[in-house]
């Protein structure tokens, strides 16, 4: 094939990341997560907090997040201390603590009327939808983080993932192995 028969190539749009921050997404900071649970507490948004006091204990990813049922982390009448999650990526079961504060905030999400006859933790809001999506709660996230004035781009779902890890790190200068993550 000779030069004068190949297509001429153009620019028609602008990458799609120009001018964005790719890669990894920073952890939040101790303060920042006091600060959101703050501000939900506030407005009395229940959801929204228990949703994202589990994003923190747990370290799930976002869609494993989203599709977790209420019989995952309730039962016997009560929020369960201890959870297990097989991963949908990875098919490995990640075992989690969920604290004091979490299980308070689940347990008042499951006492609102929404969830009245849910099998889903986090319901969507048309009956199609059983769970609310990986999309809205990554739309939730870059609310929370700009609700307390840092830089929505700069944070994602999977900075809450990463939130105890770093925390964790930070305070001993050492990971404990993956089992004992879950006692902190």
């Amino acid at each position: 094939m000779t030069i004068e028969n190949l297509p001429a190539i153009r620019a028609c749009r602008p990458a799609w990341n120009k001018g964005r921050i790719v890669g990894q997404k920073r952890p939040l900071l101790p303060k920042h997560v006091w600060a959101i649970r703050v501000r939900l507490e506030i407005a009395n948004n229940v959801r929204d907090l228990a949703l994202f006091n589990l994003a923190i204990d747990s370290k799930l990813r976002g869609c494993d997040l989203v599709k977790l049922l209420v019989a995952d982390v309730f039962a016997a009448g009560q929020v369960k201390e201890r959870d297990s999650i097989i991963q949908s990526k990875t098919r490995k079961p990640v075992r989690f603590e969920i604290t004091e504060g979490t299980r308070k905030s689940t347990a008042a999400w499951l006492d609102d009327p929404l969830m009245i006859g849910s099998e889903h933790l986090w319901p969507g809001r048309f009956h199609e939808r059983l769970h609310i999506s990986t999309r809205q709660y990554a739309r939730l996230v870059r609310h929370w983080v700009s609700s307390i004035g840092l830089e929505p781009t700069s944070y994602g779902t999977h900075s809450l993932r990463r939130t105890k890890v770093a925390q964790i790190y930070r305070k001993t200068g050492d990971l404990p192995p993956a089992k004992s993550l879950t006692l902190m």
